[in-house]
């Protein structure tokens, strides 16, 4: 039961990391994908509680919206919502500065593989793109200076 506390802490922890680093990234559409992809497993297995609904800080196309509040051991994420969340969950209202997380230092390289184990993903493969020598057109290849080495009885030449 310890070990299972230990593993899910590292798990927010980790989180916590993807979502730190999420916010500044250039693209983060992957790290949002598998914060995402790992709350919603955690709250299938019961290992994450939605607290409720807040109004989002940053409003889509000038309309405001919802975001579901979930904890996970001591810290606190936000994910989209499902209609049933709207249903079941109280409304909190404007985003609270009471749900604050805790400082966490890990690296973001550890906590994606930390994430990647638990919702066992794997990268896709990229086709690997087959390199071409360039030759030009107007290029043609001298045969001047090339010789057989070792030399054989007919390339040597007695001048």
């Amino acid at each position: 039961m310890e070990q299972q506390k230990d593993f899910i802490a590292d798990l927010a922890r980790a989180l916590y990391t993807i979502n730190r680093h999420a916010k500044t990234a250039p693209q983060p559409k992957h790290l949002y994908f598998i914060k995402k992809e790992t709350i919603n497993k955690l709250l299938k297995e019961k290992r994450a509680k939605k607290v409720g609904l807040h109004f989002s800080d940053h409003p889509k196309f000038s309309n405001q919206h919802s975001t579901l509040l979930v904890k996970v051991d001591k810290y606190y994420f936000h994910i989209p919502p499902t209609k049933e969340d709207f249903k079941e969950l109280e409304h909190l209202g404007s985003l609270d500065q009471n749900y604050r997380n805790p400082q966490t230092k890990m690296s973001l390289s550890k906590a994606k593989s930390i994430v990647y184990q638990y919702i066992d993903w794997r990268p896709e493969k990229k086709q690997s793109s087959i390199k071409r020598r360039y030759t030009s057109r107007y290029y043609t290849p001298s045969s001047l200076g090339k010789m057989e080495w070792p030399p054989t009885r007919k390339s040597r030449r007695k001048y």
